[in-house]
């Protein structure tokens, strides 16, 4: 026998040794479990047992030794041991469901304010260039934005019918201001038939559907992104609320509460026992994790395309410069169009009116009206990649949360007694039991023994001597 057989045998042999001397302790008095059973579930209960007895009508917490638990003591703790897994899984989530929550949060403030700042941006040009056409353009640019947000924020409104209503509205104003300029006004029947118009002889050239397709593009994947996000947090809110089998259920009160009627009131679970309840009970929640991966890659592909004409925020934030152009190509065509509209529509009957103008100065600053010029550091796309960067780390969430339960919430701290569903055993520190475990199997390799060593012949409450 070699000097590391030895050493290895002789531990589990010392490990038997104290397992036997843990187990030869009885328990005397039920106090300890009568104090944390009525402080855990809130007022006194009748019938608690103040000693250990016999107790042949329990159904899942049974044991050849006496028992501090009576039936209805231990079908309230099963009922507590879900409500404490509930609470285990929520606290687990949390921080991913913040991250999530907090993001979406401020993805949809920021293109809130994004569109506020479009809308000045367009107010501000109407004001600043085509003064006489400003109030009058106030209400289709407002109508704009508002359908806009509408919109991103998954409301049943059309991009294409809401950037053509603008355009068509705006002719008129171009064609009695611009093109045939004056301190008159057409009649509400002509401004219509104009309004018309305009998608017959295309007074802007093709800006209406270069903006229809940066719009349509960049409010599209805005609004998914911000869809999926939300979606993410209903995926969290429900597996936090999972409805456990009946199976799970005794099994979750034989690993948590078990114990308590053994006297054994503080000890906690041994991690491969733990794992195996834990891995059973979310057996549903791991086959999540393939469709959570793709989930995160999905949106990580997303954001990564929103650039150029999917960038919302370059989309929006030039929008006026394109009303500009739309605007000054009108003029330039000014003749033709005109010709074009008498065919249509005739010419026009004026009356003398005032136009009214837009008396921009500088206190609309102060109601957001400035133009203001954006940290780089600050824009959405920067913060979509900080996002994506940190939800990253998750990707693995539902297919390691068993592990990561009983790693950070359940089980025995390393060296301490555990508790292996039957009765409490001594637990050998990590790094002891990884190098005892090694050390093990090179020698039964090395012997040619390793098949005659099975795990349940050195043990029957402790498997392999070292791996609780």
């Amino acid at each position: 026998m070699s000097a590391q057989t030895w050493r290895v045998g002789s531990q589990c042999l010392l490990l038997l040794a104290l397992v036997g001397s843990i187990r030869s302790e009885g328990v005397q008095s039920c106090e300890e479990v009568r104090k944390l059973f009525q402080g855990r579930l809130v007022g006194p209960v009748k019938g608690l047992p103040d000693s250990p007895r016999a107790g042949p009508d329990l159904q899942v917490c049974t044991a050849k030794k006496p028992s501090c638990c009576t039936r209805k003591m231990e079908e309230r703790y099963q009922v507590v041991a879900r409500q404490d897994m509930q609470q285990v899984l929520q606290t687990s989530s949390s921080t991913l469901k913040f991250l999530i929550s907090r993001n979406a949060a401020a993805f949809q403030e920021t293109l809130e304010t994004l569109i506020r700042q479009a809308e000045n941006y367009t107010s501000i040009l109407f004001c600043n260039t085509y003064r006489n056409m400003a109030l009058e353009a106030a209400a289709s640019t407002q109508e704009l934005f508002t359908d806009v947000g509408l919109y991103l924020f998954g409301a049943d409104v059309n991009p294409e019918e809401f950037v053509n209503r603008f355009f068509d509205s705006l002719f008129p104003l171009v064609y009695n201001h611009l093109i045939n300029p004056g301190v008159t006004d057409s009649s509400l029947e002509y401004s219509e038939c104009v309004r018309t118009a305009r998608r017959d002889i295309s007074p802007f050239g093709n800006i209406p559907k270069r903006v229809l397709g940066q719009m349509g593009r960049s409010l599209l994947a805005s609004r998914t992104f911000l869809q999926a996000l939300n979606l993410g947090i209903e995926v969290i809110n429900t597996t936090d609320h999972l409805h456990f089998s009946k199976e799970c259920g005794r099994a979750l009160l034989r690993m948590q509460y078990c114990p308590h009627c053994q006297g054994l009131a503080l000890t906690k679970p041994c991690m491969g026992y733990c794992l195996n309840v834990m891995r059973g009970c979310l057996a549903h929640v791991a086959e999540l994790n393939p469709h959570w991966h793709v989930y995160i890659r999905s949106l990580e592909e997303l954001s990564d395309a929103m650039h150029g004409t999917y960038d919302i925020e370059h989309v929006l934030l030039n929008f006026h410069l394109l009303v500009n152009d739309a605007v000054m190509q009108a003029h330039r065509d000014g003749q033709k169009l005109s010709e074009q509209v008498n065919k249509i529509c005739g010419r026009p009957v004026r009356t003398p009116t005032q136009s009214p103008r837009c008396s921009f100065d500088g206190s609309k600053e102060k109601h957001g009206m400035k133009i203001s010029i954006r940290n780089g550091e600050e824009t959405l796309a920067n913060r979509r990649k900080e996002f994506i960067n940190s939800l990253r780390l998750y990707r693995t969430f539902y297919g390691g949360l068993a592990d990561q339960l009983c790693a950070n919430e359940l089980d025995a701290a390393d060296g301490l007694p555990c508790w292996n569903g039957e009765d409490i055993v001594k637990r050998m520190p990590r790094y002891v039991r990884m190098a005892n475990t090694w050390g093990l199997l090179l020698s039964m390799s090395a012997s040619g023994r390793f098949q005659e060593h099975r795990r349940h012949d050195l043990h029957p409450y402790y498997p392999n001597c070292l791996q609780h």
